[in-house]
């Protein structure tokens, strides 16, 4: 079959153990991002399964309408970028593992190191050292100081273990269900959301960008935090409202970010707001770069693509879907 796989930056993907799945099939692998719906059915034209890496590339109705050879989309966790009812109407099949209880460590990791790094001025310190300076300033330790994990699924979790292992003070906000859970597992719950603003010296936002959470974490809600206060977002930009996120540190409140995820993705603007603040260190969504765990999502993307073709398609997130011939 004729296989592409986009927005591969770095050229990893084949030199993956997992890339031997696909051998004996023809497998094109782009490493640039490209958006333009032009462009993208020039490259795809041919193309029967698609590989998506996350959610780089947005595959809306206009593009899947042009391609009247694809057959398969295959990519690992959620798929807001891609239009399920577009490719069930055209009998396109998706299949995306969601991989129930295995969190995303590299990101869990990718956290706390940003966490770490904020705290400790870890970036400000490295550039001082580079322009011939000493000690630029004195950071805050961890120990002692109170945790909060705004999502409590997977991820959410693995930093909650994080932290106790730090000596913190774990404090958990979520949805009801997610809570009981979270009490369950013997975490501390916050009183209510403005309490859990209040009282956290670090928040870090674990949470899928649906309907319902989207812009979930306001203005007023920023404004809450201390003014020595750390919020962290290796999850999705969009569940800050716009705009929210500059305001509050032009404001003191909170002190200090960290953000690996932007409204738009590659964010390229070096005049970006985020970028001029000396109390905000920006990355470009890292959480879950690592080789270790591109190999977990792409045994389970190429697993996907070997069963499809030997009849047996699984991980079909649109079962009502009449697959091509």
């Amino acid at each position: 079959m004729k296989i592409s796989i986009l927005d591969d930056y770095f050229d990893t993907v084949r030199h993956l153990p997992s890339f031997g799945k696909l051998a004996g099939h023809d497998v094109t692998v782009w490493n640039d991002h490209v958006q333009d719906d032009d462009a993208l059915v020039e490259r795809l034209k041919d193309t029967e399964v698609l590989v998506l890496i996350r959610e780089r590339t947005k595959i809306p109705a206009s593009l899947l309408d042009r391609l009247p050879k694809l057959k398969l989309i295959s990519q690992r966790s959620v798929y807001p970028h891609i239009d399920i009812a577009a490719c069930t109407r055209l009998g396109i099949i998706v299949s995306s593992s969601q991989h129930p209880g295995v969190p995303s460590h590299a990101t869990a990791e990718f956290t706390w190191a940003l966490i770490l790094a904020a705290m400790r001025q870890l970036p400000q310190q490295v550039a001082s050292m580079k322009a011939g300076q000493w000690q630029m300033g004195i950071g805050s330790s961890l120990h002692g100081k109170t945790l909060g994990i705004f999502g409590y699924g997977r991820i959410g979790g693995a930093v909650a273990s994080f932290g106790r292992a730090f000596g913190m003070k774990v404090l958990i906000w979520a949805r009801e269900e997610s809570r009981a859970r979270a009490r369950a597992d013997g975490w501390e719950t916050a009183a209510s959301k403005e309490a859990f603003f209040e009282q956290c010296d670090v928040l870090t936002l674990h949470m899928r960008l649906v309907d319902a959470t989207r812009g979930i974490v306001a203005q007023a809600d920023l404004e809450r935090m201390k003014p020595t206060a750390l919020i962290v977002n290796t999850s999705r930009a969009p569940l800050i409202q716009p705009d929210a996120l500059v305001n509050a540190l032009k404001g003191g409140r909170p002190g200090l970010a960290a953000v690996d995820v932007y409204e738009t993705e590659p964010m390229r603007d070096i005049h970006h707001p985020l970028l001029a603040m000396d109390n905000v260190i920006c990355t470009p969504h890292l959480g879950y770069v690592t080789t270790d765990e591109y190999e977990v999502q792409f045994t389970e993307i190429f697993d996907q693509i070997v069963d499809y073709v030997a009849g047996k398609p699984s991980n079909i997130v649109n079962p009502d879907v009449k697959p091509r011939a």
